[in-house]
C-alpha cells in the first residue's frame, strides 16, 4: 500500500487528486496541507473533495504529515514545490510533480535534487500525452526535414496562468530534438504585424485560454499538398490524476533521480548510441 499525501489539497487539481488516491485500491491517502491561513484546515479531505469522510484532517504545513506519507504529490507553484522538494529529500520522502512555470534557474535547482531523492517531473502526467510524445518524435524524424512546417496549438481553461502550457512546451521538445532544433532559437510564440514568411526551422506555438478547457494540444506537420496531425484532448482533470497515483507507485522501487512520465509507462526507446528518445 503506498501512502499519498496531497500537497494543495482544497484547490482544483487538489481535489481531484484526492478522488484519484481514494479510487485506487493500491493507494491510501495519509496527508492533504492546505495554506496555513485556509479557513478549511481541520476539515476532513474527503468531504472537501466529495468522496465522503476519510479521516484524514487538512494540515496547514507539510511538516506536520512528513512521517505520515511515502509519496508527495504536488501540482502548485514552482517555489513552493522546489520547497516541498527539499522538506521530501530531508526526510527520505518521495515525490511526484506536476507543477508548470519553472523558470531555468528553478528548474536547475530543481535537478540539484537528483541525486537525494527519487521524484517524477512531468508537465503531464496523462497515459495519452506521454505516448503522444513517442508518436511526435517518430513523426517528427520521418516529416520535419521533408518541406513539413510544424505548428503547436494548445488550449486550457481561463484561468491557467502559464503560457505555453508544460505540455505544448513538452511537444516542442519532442520535435525539436530528432531534428537537431533548440526552442531556444527556433521557437516562436507570437506573430503580430508584418512578419514575413515563416522559415524551415521554426516551432510555432499558439495558446488558447477560455472558458473551462482542460486541456487540449495539437500538433500539425504542414506540407504543400497534405497535412498531419497528432491531437490530444483531455474532457477531465482525472486523467492526470490518475497518472499521478500511478507515478506514486511506480517509485517506490526506485532509487535518488529525476525522471518523467516515459520512464513511469516505459515508453523510452533507445538509440543506437545508447541514449534515449
Amino acid at each position: 500500500m503506498t501512502r499519498i499525501a496531497i500537497m494543495g489539497a482544497a484547490g482544483r487539481m487538489g481535489k481531484m487528486l484526492i478522488e484519484a488516491v481514494s479510487g485506487d485500491e493500491r493507494a491510501r491517502l495519509t496527508g492533504a496541507v492546505v495554506r496555513p491561513e485556509s479557513s478549511l484546515k481541520g476539515a476532513d479531505a474527503g468531504e472537501l473533495a466529495g468522496q465522503g469522510r476519510l479521516g484524514v484532517t487538512l494540515s496547514g504545513s507539510l511538516e506536520e504529515v512528513i512521517d505520515d506519507f511515502d509519496v508527495l504529490i504536488d501540482f502548485t507553484t514552482p517555489a513552493l514545490t522546489l520547497e516541498n522538494l527539499a522538506l521530501c529529500a530531508a526526510h527520505g520522502k518521495r515525490m511526484v510533480i506536476g507543477t508548470t512555470g519553472f523558470s531555468e534557474e528553478e528548474l536547475t535547482r530543481l535537478e540539484g535534487f537528483s541525486d537525494r531523492v527519487p521524484f517524477v517531473f512531468a508537465a503531464n502526467m496523462s497515459t495519452g500525452v506521454n505516448l503522444s510524445l513517442n508518436l511526435l518524435a517518430t513523426a517528427a524524424r520521418a516529416l520535419g526535414d521533408a518541406g513539413f512546417d510544424i505548428e503547436i496549438i494548445e488550449a486550457h481553461h481561463r484561468h491557467k496562468v502559464d503560457a505555453p502550457s508544460g505540455t505544448a512546451l513538452m511537444m516542442g521538445r519532442a520535435v525539436a530534438e530528432p531534428l537537431g532544433r533548440d526552442l531556444k532559437a527556433d521557437g516562436v510564440y507570437q506573430r503580430v504585424g508584418q512578419i514575413g514568411p515563416r522559415s524551415a526551422r521554426e516551432i510555432g506555438f499558439s495558446t488558447v485560454r477560455g472558458g473551462d478547457i482542460v486541456g487540449e494540444h495539437t500538433v500539425l506537420f504542414a506540407a504543400e499538398g497534405e497535412r498531419i496531425e497528432i491531437t490530444h484532448k483531455a474532457s477531465s482533470r482525472l486523467t492526470f490524476g490518475r497518472g499521478a497515483v500511478r507515478a506514486a507507485h511506480w517509485l517506490m522501487d526506485q532509487k535518488a533521480g529525476h525522471y518523467d512520465m516515459q520512464d513511469v509507462l516505459g515508453l523510452k526507446q533507445a538509440l543506437p548510441d545508447g541514449s534515449a528518445a
